[in-house]
């Protein structure tokens, strides 16, 4: 009877304690884990990319997904322009990428870039979730009288092939809100220091 009432003891403080990892380091573990997995929402071919902007930050629109290039990752400074062969490009630790010749000169003036990938590109956004929602029962928003229950990771992932070889990544992470009898928020929310562009990666 002792050594079931000191096993039951044990587990109990162990419950206890993963409860407590889960509520105060819920957000580490569940970075830890996006790591190594994380569960595809959705995925689409990328029928038309833009850019508005001045060249460095703005935003890059993939069909109608619009994702920030400002403030990316401190390791990160991604620009887009024209290259010499007038096509819309983007430049990334020493390497450029074209994504294809501009489009009709109409959609391409003052801050706006714009093009199409040719029928020969793979181009798609895949959008992905963490695994692990974390609690936030300490979260509190004065202002609203609504605070999120749950938060979660949130990723968008573009990939773009070129029929001759090179291949771009680029990743977006931002956080997703959980409020009950509304279900998730927009997954747009940004942390300083974690979240919007956080890779690119240009292959030869």
């Amino acid at each position: 009877m002792r050594r079931i009432l000191i096993t039951l003891a044990i587990l109990i403080l162990f419950v206890i304690g993963l409860s407590a990892l889960w509520i105060f380091r819920g957000r580490q573990v569940s970075l830890f884990i996006d790591r190594f997995r994380t569960i595809e929402i959705s995925s689409a071919r990328i029928s038309a990319i833009a850019y508005e902007g001045s060249g460095s930050g703005g935003v890059l629109i993939a069909n109608d997904l619009k994702l920030s290039l400002n403030h990316p990752t401190p390791n990160l400074s991604p620009s887009i322009g024209t290259t010499k062969d007038n096509q819309f490009a983007l430049a990334s630790g020493g390497k450029v990428f074209a994504f294809g010749p501009l489009t009709s000169a109409g959609e391409n003036t003052g801050d706006r870039l714009a093009t199409a990938p040719p029928a020969s590109d793979g181009a798609s956004i895949v959008v992905r979730r963490s695994v692990l929602n974390w609690p936030t029962p300490f979260d509190f928003n004065f202002m609203t009288g609504q605070s999120p229950s749950w938060k979660r990771h949130i990723y968008y992932q573009l990939h773009w092939k070129k029929s001759s070889g090179p291949k771009l990544e680029m990743l977006w992470r931002y956080e997703q809100y959980f409020y009950p009898g509304n279900g998730w928020a927009s997954g747009f929310m940004t942390r300083e220091g974690s979240t919007g562009l956080i890779r690119v990666e240009i292959q030869p």
